[in-house]
């Protein structure tokens, strides 16, 4: 029995002013399936991250979203952070002023209040978030800090996992999640992705190299380019675009 789409993305074309950028895109993720999305710099990648997590600025040209059957383009990016969806962002930015744990509580107790669940007191709140962090190696101190600011490259990406790990989204978007890590970073970042996958939760990675994938296989791998998908494999395609690169399979897009 097939699970059922979580994303469906339809025609989507997108971009920023007067530039196009997302053009044509048809992608469709069903509950427990990891995708990862690989293309040269200027491709759109980051864009359509933008465009599904609702970040201003982005203008939808034409196309249809659906996630887990709502209208994803009428929620508001906090809506659909509350629906289920998260992104680990390349640079994630910092918020100077607002610690960490606070910072943590009032998203996590946001999205329990809009799915109907009560709040967690404080005591609860804790006891989860030093379970989580352990789990990631991240420290009391860590903790007690302003969001991300300080932070090296590793730990900030340890942070948007544990916001991941608490925050339990259907669909998490890894935008070069891998971006900054050590080799150490990398395995117990990936571990606590992993972490999240339970058979109904899925993945988009987003990605220019493989190595985040030799630790999260991915089901499906789409070749990114101009603005669409142009070619889709297995795992097996992810070591081939390692080994020759974009050109040839570019090339091929446009014969």
């Amino acid at each position: 029995m097939t699970n059922k789409p979580i994303l469906e993305i339809r025609n989507l074309y997108a971009g920023v002013d007067d530039k196009e950028i997302i053009k044509n895109f048809n992608l469709t993720i069903h509950e427990g399936e990891v995708h990862a999305i690989m293309g040269p710099n200027g491709a759109g990648k980051s864009t359509l991250s933008h465009v599904l997590t609702g970040k201003p600025g982005y203008k939808i040209l034409k196309g249809d979203v659906l996630f887990n059957n709502k209208n994803l383009l009428e929620l508001s990016a906090d809506e659909r952070a509350c629906e289920g969806l998260f992104l680990i962002m390349q640079y994630p930015v910092e918020i100077p002023g607002v610690s960490f744990m606070t910072f943590l509580k009032y998203a996590l107790n946001a999205k329990r209040k809009y799915i109907g669940q009560s709040e967690l007191d404080t005591m609860s709140f804790m006891k989860l978030v030093k379970n989580e962090a352990e789990k990631l190696g991240i420290s009391q101190e860590m903790l007690k800090r302003a969001v991300n600011v300080g932070f090296s490259g590793g730990e900030k990406k340890r942070m948007e996992t544990l916001q991941m790990a608490l925050l339990k989204p259907s669909l998490a978007i890894l935008d070069e999640a891998d971006s900054g890590l050590d080799i150490d970073a990398l395995k117990v970042v990936s571990g606590g992705i992993r972490g999240l996958l339970d058979g109904k939760r899925s993945l988009l990675i987003i990605t220019h190299h493989q190595d985040l994938l030799e630790y999260i296989e991915p089901d499906f791998v789409h070749v990114f380019a101009d603005g669409h998908i142009i070619k889709t494999g297995d795992k097996n395609l992810a070591l081939e675009l390692e080994a020759k690169g974009y050109t040839d399979f570019i090339k091929e897009a446009k014969c």
